[in-house]
């Protein structure tokens, strides 16, 4: 593995990417490219479990525009 992405998958490890981008003014395009890379989960476990994730804040009762 390179530094660059040694580096970039701690980060991704650490912090979500928007919290990066608010804290430091410039990010190198490919620098950015890599965090995102390894920001998203690699298991099928992971995809599964993130694909589905319901955070409660929509009635599934609802009709569309939030109307029942």
């Amino acid at each position: 593995e390179s530094l660059l992405d040694i580096a970039a998958r701690k980060v991704a490890e650490k912090w979500p990417f928007q919290r990066v981008e608010e804290r430091f003014e410039r990010i190198p395009e490919p620098v950015q490219r890599r965090i995102v890379y390894w920001s998203f989960p690699r298991s099928e476990r992971e995809i599964c479990m993130y694909s589905s994730f319901n955070t409660g804040a929509e009635d599934p009762t609802a009709g569309p525009g939030g109307a029942a």
